[in-house]
């Protein structure tokens, strides 16, 4: 069984940046494929960033790609997500999940491939 737990969200301005937290516990982390994914009330939720169980591949979706950040850091079973230029369509529920399987060709972007979730954390950017 693995337990994820999300922390770092707040509420800041545009422009404004902030780093979110998902620590693991259970099996090591270190064999888990890490991704983000966010929620919006009405939307499907959105693939936000995903990183390889050793921190060596990444992969972003368009909207974040060159403003967010994610890494790991395995001897703390933690996956940081730094948020950089935030805008108003950033606020969500920024939701962590852990995959037991190595996530290429696009499955990393699948909800669908992923085993575990966390319950999230909010992040509300304010114009």
């Amino acid at each position: 069984q693995v337990q994820l737990v999300e922390s770092g969200g707040r509420v800041v301005h545009e422009g404004d940046s902030v780093r979110v937290a998902c620590a693991a516990s259970g099996r090591s982390a270190s064999t888990y494929t890490m991704a983000y994914f966010r929620n919006t009330p009405g939307k499907e939720r959105e693939f936000v960033a995903h990183i390889s169980p050793s921190g060596a591949r990444t992969t972003y979706s368009d909207s974040v790609k060159g403003r967010f950040t994610i890494s790991r850091d395995n001897a703390k079973s933690t996956v940081y997500l730094q948020m950089n230029n935030l805008n108003a369509e950033d606020t969500a529920l920024y939701v962590c999940a852990a995959s037991f399987q190595q996530l290429l060709g696009g499955t990393e972007y699948s909800p669908n491939s992923y085993d575990y979730w966390g319950q999230g954390t909010q992040v509300t950017v304010s114009k």
